[in-house]
């Protein structure tokens, strides 16, 4: 996507989210730093505003009145109507209100209850296990590949009973169907995202056949649950066909990428601070608000959005009914009016009342999943490879949405 020169010193009032500075995506903090002392609402050439502020968040997300999350009147023209992104990006949850959210999302809160999370948690501990071990005699393994990026796949891949055989385009479908919400997209990229989502469709169209045809235990397979929960002749409020595909379809996204960034972003960070990796290695208890600090420090989801559905006075500004809202989750994360010190990285502190799940009735469904699964991969990996070293040729995901690696070489044995 096309750059400006603007540096962080310069005005930030030019700054364009469609067409990023120089510098924006390989380290967005400095201009996260400058919109919060300078520009929190801040005008976009679209039409658009940004916001910055914790506190103008706090109140975006607990507000589903004046804040929609429905963003079929944005991705219509983005997506084009009835194509295959704008049907999955308009009908699953994060990207809806009520009534569908509610229902939809009290589906998904049936199946992640703690007794089905808690099921899990032995999977999980063995799939990580089993990755670790897998590493053990290689002289260089890449934390992405080889260890973050495979759990969520096999989380979820357990969590919807994807036959294990069946999971090898997965990661790729999600990553680019969650590649066509950055702000700024190229034809191939619109191309591969639809794509995805047809193959998706076609490929969750007949594993729910199959599942309708021999059913699993709706306690521990979350696919036969919602299927069961979709049969409309039964429960009136269930899920549509439609809806029960392309909520699956969401609950690989959601789960996928962010916990991917979660844990690669913890794992550089703890080797780039290597004080705080000490610490950790004294204190394993300290997991759960190191776990926390991660997701503030360096969200995995750097972006949000909602619609005003009337006008609206933000930081000064009056907001027309209409105007799309980018929520700065990053820049939030970071407002030295909530955090002390927040350039500081601290596996300690607390509080930490970061916004790396959102807030309000849309907070993240699967929260308590992406921190144990976050917790889980990041104390075993130190326990067992406490002196792990990052090597020079990191690569950075590219994105501004969301925040991670794509590459992450690293020495563990030695």
């Amino acid at each position: 996507m096309p750059k400006s020169s603007m540096s962080p010193m310069a005005d930030i009032r030019h700054f364009d989210l469609t067409h990023p500075p120089a510098g924006f995506v390989e380290d967005p903090f400095p201009f996260y730093d400058a919109l919060l002392s300078e520009a929190p609402v801040l005008p976009q050439p679209d039409g658009s505003f940004l916001i910055s502020r914790y506190d103008d968040l706090d109140r975006i997300y607990r507000d589903t009145t004046l804040f929609s999350s429905d963003k079929k009147a944005v991705f219509a023209p983005k997506f084009g109507a009835g194509s295959p992104l704008f049907e999955h990006h308009t009908t699953s949850l994060v990207f809806s209100d009520p009534p569908l959210h509610t229902r939809v999302r009290r589906i998904m809160s049936s199946a992640l209850t703690p007794r089905a999370l808690a099921r899990m948690e032995p999977g999980l501990i063995a799939t990580v296990d089993h990755l670790l071990a897998a590493m053990a005699d290689r002289p260089v393994v890449d934390l992405i590949a080889d260890f973050a990026a495979t759990i969520p796949i096999q989380v979820i891949g357990n969590l919807l009973d994807v036959p294990m055989d069946e999971r090898g385009p997965l990661r790729d479908w999600s990553l680019a169907i969650l590649g066509a919400l950055e702000p700024s997209l190229s034809e191939s990229e619109l191309a591969m995202g639809h794509q995805a989502v047809e193959e998706f469709k076609a490929y969750l169209s007949d594993l729910i056949a199959r599942r309708r045809a021999a059913p699993g235990d709706p306690e521990t397979d979350v696919l036969t649950r919602l299927i069961g929960d979709s049969d409309t002749e039964v429960q009136p409020e269930g899920l549509s066909e439609i809806e029960l595909i392309q909520n699956c379809i969401f609950i690989l996204n959601a789960g996928h990428e962010t916990t991917t960034n979660l844990i690669g972003n913890g794992l550089a960070l703890l080797h780039d601070h290597p004080d705080q990796r000490a610490r950790l290695l004294a204190q394993p208890e300290l997991i759960k608000p190191a776990v926390e600090e991660i997701l503030r420090f360096r969200s995995p989801n750097q972006l949000g959005n909602r619609e005003t559905t009337g006008m609206v006075e933000l930081g000064g500004h009056v907001i027309p009914r209409g105007s799309n809202l980018h929520l700065v989750i990053g820049a939030a994360n970071r407002d030295p009016e909530i955090f002390d010190n927040p350039q500081v990285f601290d596996v300690a502190r607390k509080p930490n009342r970061h916004l790396a799940f959102a807030g309000g009735p849309h907070v993240c469904v699967g929260l308590t999943l992406a921190r144990l699964e976050g917790k889980i991969a990041l104390e075993r990996f130190l326990a067992r490879y406490p002196n792990y070293e990052v090597l020079p040729g990191r690569e950075s995901g590219g994105r501004i949405r969301f925040r991670g690696y794509a590459h992450l070489p690293a020495r563990i044995s030695f």
